[in-house]
């Protein structure tokens, strides 16, 4: 068996798997994101939020049915490049692992920042190697971890939420739902959201390391989800009757300054702390989606052959998690790229609108195509409803994907 045509060991059942998607959605996103969801939505603050659901279900629901159809490594890379053609395929995979390589650096920073502002870029590559390490001892180890960094974040978030609400200084009146910010508003602060529980297709991506795909990850997919949206619609809730819009539109640290404003300084630190710990879990979940896809374009040749190699003892794809790591850690090592939400939002909107045109494909009666659909548009309208600046670095990015996918000439074998 050569190290390129190994296939990676399904080990994860239905709870890693859960705990899996819970890593990548409830990380530092909700600890940041907000703060520019308010600034841009204003009163429909929450509504945002529920824009940015509905596109999530969609998504989600499509990417569950692919995975369950094509249970390999890769996510929608394999999805696009099987139900749409290769280029399809390639263009959700380059969108992914740009775009997220990016935030992986970003979160890494973010982790600095919160630890040893002083050292944040030394903070960030120390994270970035040790979180390396832990994924090349294998997929079991990681899962561990995750499920560690979940429960200390779901307590601190439970902590923010029940001190908020119980406050003196919480006032329903401030969640009254309008439209201060304008419909663009509002879809611009869904958009900034999405970055925030974009995580679920991890299971997805993970779909070669699953246990009975068919059954296990339609399962995981909405389970992780469906919480994630819990949480952050209580946290939503919590900070907002605390702040107000404006108030959440204006802090630099939401979570840290809704429990100052509810009375309990003390736990502001906690806050940091626990922020800290959810980008760790973020960072984590980022470097196994990216190595993953990394390994399925290799695959095909459309990222070095080398780095389709799967570990013999470890069944990890130890190449592309080492590529992965050395370069976010150069990045986080040499540039502050925590303005990436946006950029980062973007490609990870057009990689599920690839999803979904995929979905569409499988089953041509109408109600099956409902959903899809509805992601499709959603997807769309979100991507361009991002700042501007956003925008055009990702479609600059995806321009540079095109080309030189162009520039090889010739299709790449399987």
């Amino acid at each position: 068996m050569t190290p390129a045509s190994s296939g990676l060991r399904r080990t994860l059942g239905l709870g890693d798997a859960v705990v899996v998607g819970l890593g990548s959605m409830i990380g530092a996103g909700v600890f940041v994101a907000l703060a520019p969801a308010a600034r841009a939505a204003g009163s429909g603050l929450l509504l945002a939020l529920a824009v940015a659901a509905v596109v999530a279900y969609c998504n989600a629901m499509s990417s569950a049915r692919l995975a369950a159809r094509y249970p390999a490594s890769g996510g929608t890379y394999v999805y696009g490049r099987e139900r749409l053609g290769e280029f399809w395929g390639y263009l959700a995979g380059w969108a992914f692992v740009v775009g997220k390589t990016a935030s992986c650096a970003a979160m890494a920073l973010t982790v600095g920042a919160y630890v040893w502002p002083e050292q944040a870029h030394a903070v960030a590559v120390a994270a970035v190697l040790a979180l390396t390490a832990v994924n090349y001892g294998g997929i079991q180890k990681s899962a561990w971890l995750t499920r560690v960094i979940v429960a200390l974040v779901l307590a601190v978030l439970a902590s923010v939420v029940v001190v908020s609400l119980g406050s003196g200084r919480a006032d329903a009146g401030r969640l009254d739902i309008g439209l201060s910010g304008g419909v663009g508003g509002v879809l611009q602060a869904a958009g900034l959201l999405f970055f925030a529980f974009a995580g679920y297709a991890r299971v997805a991506t993970l779909g070669e390391e699953v246990r009975d795909p068919q059954r296990t990850i339609p399962r995981a997919i909405p389970l992780a989800l469906g919480l994630t949206l819990a949480v952050y619609g209580c946290v939503a809730v919590a900070v907002l009757s605390v702040l107000g819009p404006a108030g959440l539109g204006q802090a630099t640290a939401p979570l840290a300054d809704a429990v100052r404003a509810a009375g309990v300084p003390t736990l502001a630190p906690v806050v940091r702390v626990g922020a800290a710990v959810a980008a760790l879990g973020s960072l984590l979940a980022l470097i196994l989606g990216v190595s993953r896809t990394t390994l399925a374009m290799a695959r095909d040749r459309h990222l070095p052959r080398a780095l389709a190699a799967v570990h013999p003892r470890f069944q990890v794809p130890h190449r592309a998690e080492l590529a992965v790591g050395a370069v976010v850690a150069v990045l986080a090592a040499t540039v502050d790229v925590r303005g990436a939400i946006g950029f980062s939002s973007f490609g990870v909107l057009v990689y599920y609108a690839v999803a979904n045109a995929s979905a569409w494909t499988l089953d041509p009666s109408r109600v099956s195509r409902v959903v899809p659909a509805l992601g499709l548009v959603g997807c769309v309208l979100l991507a361009f409803s991002l700042p501007a600046l956003s925008v055009v670095v990702g479609v600059g990015v995806l321009a540079v994907g095109v080309v030189a996918y162009g520039v090889r000439g010739q299709r790449v074998p399987r």
